[in-house]
């Protein structure tokens, strides 16, 4: 602080980024059907965006590790320092795994999908690599490691002896078969086995040779599973998010939030239920949920009413009373039959320091300072091209007698409201999709996707919005 009550110019938007094509994963041949099983369903970077994580319907996880960065030594940020000119990251193939299979739930009769829905990084340690996955009920704690090949060595085998088949010739010089018993016997005992009198030399025998086993200079990736949290969801579930105390997890479905140690799977701690105790009073459910980045007693979780509570772990254990709300309030005449299903979240993010909660609604990205709840400090059009044909419907009757209104009392034919792209899309439930968000690790743009293979990226500054083209 200067003294000086000025407010200080803000900063130009930085220049708009140059998208290019940089790398395909996977081969796909000319008219070849894409299965269902190899359709991707989740993906994660690493912090240090050296790894990335695919997994997929399937219940595979694929990894590929940046090369770019090994082919000419030391980190981007070191490179950068000594103008080294920089070249587009570049990754490959590392290993893959089956993470999940198809299960059944005797209990309930319902098939289980093996697909992944979430995959989350873990801290690294002894240069080993952690994750977790889950499907719609089970979460797994993964280590992939480089380990090298063992291979066996001086087996007890003579090669100047050696015949067909892997067999030893006989020492014997004598060409006459031996007598054999039945059962294998033979009549001469002490070529059989060894009786109860025999003791072994001093020093060992020294034509006896036992295998050994050695490390060979070769590496191969191995992945195992560590830990398996299971039975602890009544309802599928749809995000776990790791601490930054590197020790603890959490896990969310429709109705609850559970607390998991990393080395202890048989049990958790519910954080959150919002569950009541008549079904028919169910009005909102978790729809996201996530942990602070720096501090390991905050977390955020979303909801289908578009609201977003912030708990403190230190004021109760038991997260029944929200630390604060994150909502915005509607316009006076605003709310249309479609309002409730479009504010529906389903991703929050937080900004790498904390300070902020991106969120994705079916129209829009909203921005939230965690110091101020009045409202979001800034909305990011994503879908607005649907929302003026939104305003012709009310929510004050169904579906169909507002078509059947407009079509007998405004004038409106049948034959328009396929032009209203929201009541289609509410027709095939495509109003139901769901998008995930992003920040920036500068925290200077947002991203998020959108239909026809279409992702948008936003920038920010000081609340100021910049659509990048």
């Amino acid at each position: 602080m200067n003294g000086d009550d000025t407010a200080a110019p803000s900063a130009p938007p930085p220049p708009p980024l140059e998208w290019k094509f940089s790398q395909v994963f996977g081969e796909r041949a000319a008219g070849e059907e894409v299965q269902e099983v190899d359709i991707i369903s989740a993906i994660e970077f690493d912090k240090s965006g050296d790894h990335l994580a695919t997994g997929d319907r399937g219940g595979r996880v694929v990894l590929f590790e940046r090369t770019d960065t090994k082919d000419h030594g030391g980190s981007r940020r070191d490179l950068e320092r000594m103008d080294y000119p920089i070249r587009h990251p570049e990754f490959r193939y590392k290993t893959e795994f089956q993470s999940h299979e198809p299960e059944f739930d005797y209990l309930k009769s319902l098939e289980i999908e093996e697909k992944i829905n979430k995959i989350r990084w873990c801290q690294t340690a002894n240069g080993a690599l952690f994750l977790l996955s889950t499907n719609d009920k089970t979460i797994k704690f993964w280590k992939v490691q480089e380990k090298k090949v063992k291979k066996i060595s001086e087996m007890n085998l003579d090669p100047s002896k050696a015949v067909g088949n892997g067999s030893v010739a006989s020492s014997s010089n004598s060409t006459s078969p031996k007598p054999y018993l039945a059962n294998g016997g033979s009549p001469d005992r002490s070529y059989s086995y060894l009786s109860n009198d025999f003791s072994f030399p001093p020093g060992g025998i020294p034509s006896l040779r036992l295998p050994t086993v050695v490390s060979s200079p070769e590496t191969s990736l191995v992945a195992r599973c560590r830990r398996v949290y299971a039975h602890a969801h009544d309802y599928h579930i749809n995000s776990i998010s790791n601490n930054s105390d590197g020790e603890t997890f959490i896990s969310a479905d429709d109705l609850r939030i559970n607390l998991w140690n990393l080395e202890i799977s048989n049990q958790s701690f519910n954080i959150v239920d919002v569950k009541p105790a008549n079904m028919e009073d169910l009005t909102e459910v978790i729809t996201s949920a996530e942990f602070h980045p720096t501090h390991c007693n905050m977390l955020a979780y979303s909801s289908s009413k578009g609201s977003i509570r912030l708990n403190d772990l230190r004021q109760s254990a038991l997260c029944d009373s929200h630390s604060k709300l994150f909502e915005e309030q509607e316009a006076p005449g605003s709310r249309s039959f479609f309002t409730e299903i479009i504010a529906s979240i389903s991703d929050i993010k937080f900004s790498k320091d904390g300070r902020f909660i991106l969120s994705r609604d079916y129209m829009t990205l909203k921005l939230w300072d965690i110091n101020m709840d009045a409202g979001p400090v800034s909305t990011f059009q994503v879908h607005e091209y649907l929302r003026p044909k939104v305003s012709l419907l009310s929510s004050e009757k169904s579906y169909t007698e507002q078509l059947l209104h407009y079509s007998l009392h405004a004038n409106y034919t049948l034959c328009f409201f396929p032009s209203l792209q929201l009541c289609d899309l509410y027709e095939n439930d495509s109003i139901f999709d769901k998008f995930e968000c992003c920040l920036s690790g500068d925290g200077m743009r947002v991203a998020t996707g959108s239909y026809r293979s279409v992702f948008k990226i936003f920038f920010i500054n000081h609340c100021f919005l910049n659509p990048l083209p």
